[in-house]
């Protein structure tokens, strides 16, 4: 019964997808750190391609993050699709949140161009893109998070574990700051363990109410390659944060395989859940953090 409701179950709203236009004249590689990701190179997809694949996986809607290791802080393919497709695309936009101008270029891609949200690395286990800074509690930054914080843009962060202590900080400095893990934020895996050891007596990511996850193909790979299986990190992502704080996200095309493969990935690891959470981690927690508003599609504030 369990195995019929997931495989029924629709995954309506993907959080974690690319697009890569095979226009080069137009859109000229300028990947961070000069390397461009290997994923990219091997299969491309632009923006067609995403939707075609989004309708045979039956997913209403993408959140489309932006692919710095090819255009780094150059949002314009993305920002261009999000006009065109403003009824399913979200966007996700990478900003150097070391620049002087990083507010002002906040404000363009964000109030001028759609974007819904923003990315920020604070670690990478693929590709050469540096750490910002001194990391993300950089005194440069804190125009960055105040202006996330006011304005309730969630911010994308990929993070590792160790990092925990620093997003407490930041979290507690800036109250109004949301937070999304991308790939879990590659949390410390085994039986019993703090997935995200923090500073002693510090509030932890869960108890913020304002700290999300994205369940991906590299999160549920490495749990299966370390641990056997994904599901007992699911179980314990529910603990620490609820259903109400997790979504899946394909990783398409960065991932290998199509979109309804990666899917299906992500369903076969999920432990027996009831049908709530199920819904939640399918497209209810992604439709809360961007504001989908169920009739339209479109955020709710027309970002």
């Amino acid at each position: 019964m369990l195995h019929q409701r997931i495989e029924v179950l629709m995954f309506s709203v993907d959080t974690h997808t690319h697009i890569i236009s095979p226009d080069t004249g137009s859109y000229p590689a300028a990947p961070l750190g000069g390397h461009r990701s290997s994923w990219s190179q091997e299969r491309p997809t632009d923006i067609d391609g995403l939707l075609r694949e989004a309708d045979a996986a039956g997913v209403d809607h993408l959140v489309v993050v932006q692919a710095s290791t090819v255009y780094g802080f150059d949002n314009s393919y993305l920002a261009d699709q999000l006009a065109r497709h403003a009824d399913r695309v979200i966007g996700v936009c990478s900003v150097d949140f070391l620049s002087p101008k990083a507010v002002d270029d906040l404000h363009h891609w964000i109030d001028e161009r759609g974007f819904s949200g923003v990315r920020i690395r604070a670690a990478d286990g693929t590709t050469t893109v540096p750490t910002p800074g001194r990391g993300l509690d950089d005194e440069r930054m804190a125009p960055v998070w105040q202006f996330l914080s006011d304005r309730r843009v969630p911010v994308c962060i990929q993070m590792h574990a160790q990092h925990a202590t620093l997003l407490e900080g930041i979290l507690q400095q800036y109250p109004g700051l949301t937070v999304v893990l991308d790939h879990a934020g590659r949390p410390r895996l085994g039986e019993g363990v703090d997935l995200y050891p923090g500073a002693d007596g510090a509030c932890r990511l869960g108890e913020t109410n304002r700290v999300f996850v994205k369940l991906t193909p590299p999160a549920v790979l490495r749990a299966q390659r370390e641990a056997g299986s994904a599901a007992p990190l699911v179980r314990a992502l529910i603990k620490e944060f609820g259903a109400a704080h997790i979504m899946w996200g394909s990783n398409f095309p960065a991932s290998a395989g199509s979109l309804t493969e990666l899917t299906q990935l992500l369903k076969e690891q999920l432990p027996p859940l009831d049908t709530a959470d199920l819904e939640l981690i399918a497209g209810g927690t992604a439709a809360r953090v961007y504001g989908l508003d169920a009739a339209t599609g479109r955020g709710a504030e027309g970002r």
